[in-house]
C-alpha cells in the first residue's frame, strides 16, 4: 500500500522548494536574462500550484515547468516592446559563481550541449531567438524533454516544434561557440586583466585582447556606459583604461570571480563606501587571449550581488 503524500500547505511548499524550485529558477533564468524575475515567475508558479489539487496532477515536474514556460513567453512578449526601448546595449543578470541556485546540474540521460551553460554569449544568443524558438530550445537542448512533452508545453505539434528547435538551434550555433577552458587558463586571464587595470596599463590590456576583441556595456540608461559594442582589441584597453583613469574611479578595488561561468571580477568603489560598480566577464578566445570584455553596470541588476556583498 502506497503512502498517501502529505498535502499540508507546509508539505506542499517544502516538497516545492526540495523538487522543483531550483529547476525551475534555471528553466526561467535562461528564458529571462534576469534572476529577479526568474524568482518572480518561481514565485507565482508556487501560489498557482498551491492552489491545485496534486490529486489531479499525474506528473508535478512537468506541470511546473510548463506554467513557468507559459509564464515565461508571456513575460517575454510583453518584454518585447520594452527591450526596443532599452538604453544602449542590453546584457543579462549576472550570476557569480557560488550561485547555485541557478544552476542546474543534468541528470545522466542528459548529454545536451548546453545543458550547463549560462555564459553571456550563450545568453546574448538565445535573446536574439524568438519567445517560442527560445522555449523550444532550452527545453529540448538543455532540459532534456522529447519533442511530446515540448509540444504539450507549448501547445503545437510535434513536427512544428522540431521546426522551431532546429531554427533555433542552427541560430545558437552560428552566433556562439563553447570553449573549455581550464581553471589554470581562467585564473591567468583574470589576473592578467586585474593586474593591467590596476596599473592602468593600456598596453598591458590590449595585449590580453584578441586584435578582434569586444567590448559590451549595460548601463539600462541608468549609469554611463559605452552605447554600443566597441570593435577591437586595442579600442577596447584604451576605451577600459580610459575609464579606469577618471578622478572618480581612483577608488576602484577588484574582486576576482566568476561571472555566468566566465573568468571575471567585481569591481567596488572603496571611496564610495564599497559600493558596487560593475561586474566584468571575460570570454576567453584562441591563443590564451580575451575575445570579448562583458561589463555589467546597470544598478537595478546589480542589486542582488550587492546586498550579498554588504550582507
Amino acid at each position: 500500500m502506497t503512502d498517501t503524500p502529505d498535502r499540508s500547505p507546509a508539505a506542499r511548499a517544502q516538497r516545492f522548494d526540495q523538487d522543483h524550485a531550483r529547476r525551475l529558477r534555471a528553466l526561467a533564468y535562461r528564458m529571462l536574462g534576469s534572476r529577479a524575475e526568474a524568482e518572480d515567475i518561481v514565485q507565482e508558479a508556487w501560489l498557482r500550484w498551491a492552489e491545485v489539487d496534486e490529486a489531479w496532477i499525474d506528473h508535478a515536474g512537468a506541470f511546473l515547468s510548463r506554467l513557468v514556460t507559459n509564464l515565461c513567453l508571456d513575460k517575454l512578449r510583453s518584454a518585447a516592446a520594452q527591450r526596443e526601448h532599452y538604453v544602449g546595449v542590453w546584457l543579462p543578470e549576472p550570476l557569480l559563481e557560488d550561485e547555485a541556485l541557478f544552476g542546474w546540474t543534468p541528470g545522466p540521460e542528459a548529454q545536451a550541449e548546453f545543458a550547463q551553460d549560462v555564459s553571456l554569449a550563450f545568453m546574448l544568443a538565445l535573446e536574439r531567438l524568438s519567445p517560442l524558438e527560445r522555449a523550444a530550445f532550452l527545453l529540448h537542448d538543455v532540459f532534456d524533454l522529447d519533442y511530446a512533452e515540448i509540444a504539450r508545453h507549448l501547445d503545437r505539434s510535434e513536427a512544428a516544434c522540431r521546426q522551431l528547435i532546429s531554427r533555433a538551434r542552427k541560430n545558437v550555433k552560428a552566433d556562439y561557440a563553447r570553449r573549455e577552458v581550464a581553471q589554470e587558463e581562467r585564473d591567468r586571464l583574470v589576473g592578467a586583466f586585474v593586474q593591467a587595470v590596476q596599473s592602468r596599463d593600456v598596453s598591458a590590456l590590449a595585449q590580453l585582447l584578441s586584435a578582434d576583441a569586444v567590448l559590451m556595456a549595460d548601463g539600462g540608461g541608468r549609469v554611463n556606459a559605452v552605447p554600443r559594442p566597441l570593435h577591437g582589441g586595442a579600442r577596447v584597453a584604451r576605451a577600459f583604461i580610459g575609464f579606469a583613469r577618471m578622478p572618480r574611479s581612483q577608488g576602484w578595488r577588484l574582486l576576482p570571480t566568476r561571472v555566468n561561468g566566465l573568468p571575471g571580477c567585481l569591481v567596488v568603489d572603496d571611496h564610495d563606501g564599497g559600493r558596487l560598480v560593475q561586474a566584468v566577464a571575460l570570454a576567453p578566445a584562441d591563443e590564451g587571449r580575451v575575445g570579448a570584455v562583458y561589463v555589467q553596470r546597470n544598478p537595478d541588476k546589480l542589486a542582488a550581488i550587492a546586498r550579498q556583498l554588504r550582507g
